[in-house]
């Protein structure tokens, strides 16, 4: 029961911090309208881009792109909210829950289902902006959605956590981040498909982990002809990728 109530304690921790964070529920959505609104437009009315379905038909270039703007603010806010733990460290509270009569492992739990709630608030924001690009979403696709937007959101923070655990400053941590989440991002599949990539970005495309999460929020919100793989192959290589990062980031947090 102490682990549990650890965990939800840590849990609801990040979420008052969220809500109280007012300038970071309005910004949450400038980077998202950007992409779209401003390079999605620019690049669709530009480049006359249309993307080709399978079978026949074409998909606009802004459609196109809306699940993989969903997947980056997944990926931005989930790894991002794992600095928490390096600001948690640097002044001491992080130091005061390890020494506390619970396991360490509620810890890394608490904080990955905190920064993927959050993460995944952020998303369901972003998709409120489905109607002004002519998307009809039935309630069906939306309650297909959540769940995968959870999955993907609590296994980019567990991926986080594993960062953060090892960083002893927010320099540091700073610097593996714009190391990782940029080509994470630019590697999924977000604003380009990914069939008839050359052999060596058809490698990283298909080892980044974001790629089967984009494909995923892809085919449920444009229909399976504009997706790469099948729903279940990429729910399967998500939670798989989650559970092992999940490992790790116990695993770490019991070592420090």
């Amino acid at each position: 029961m102490n682990n549990l109530r650890a965990i939800y304690s840590i849990w609801l921790r990040d979420l008052i911090r969220y809500r109280r964070d007012k300038y970071r529920l309005i910004s949450s959505l400038a980077q998202p309208a950007l992409f779209l609104f401003v390079f999605g437009n620019g690049l669709a009315r530009g480049l006359a881009i249309d993307i080709q379905r399978t079978g026949g038909g074409s998909e606009s270039y802004v459609s196109f792109i809306f699940p993989g703007i969903i997947g980056m603010t997944l990926l931005f806010t989930s790894v991002f909210t794992a600095v928490s733990i390096v600001w948690d460290r640097e002044f001491g509270f992080l130091k005061e829950v390890m020494v506390a009569p619970i396991s360490r492992w509620s810890i890394a739990v608490g904080k990955a289902l905190g920064g993927s709630t959050v993460a995944l608030i952020q998303g369901v924001i972003v998709l409120l902006l489905a109607p002004f690009l002519g998307l009809q979403l039935s309630f069906l696709t939306l309650f297909a959605l959540i769940p995968l937007m959870y999955l993907i959101s609590i296994s980019l923070t567990s991926m986080g956590i594993v960062i953060a655990v090892k960083m002893e400053t927010m320099e540091g941590f700073q610097m593996v981040l714009n190391f990782l989440v940029m080509p994470i991002f630019v590697l999924s599949g977000a604003m380009f498909p990914l069939s008839n990539l050359p052999g060596w970005l058809h490698f990283l495309t298909r080892i980044n982990p974001l790629s089967y999460g984009v494909d995923a929020l892809r085919g449920l919100m444009l229909g399976p002809s504009v997706a790469e793989f099948s729903l279940g192959f990429d729910v399967a290589i998500l939670s798989v990728f989650a559970v092992i990062m999940m490992f790790f980031a116990v695993f770490l947090f019991n070592r420090s």
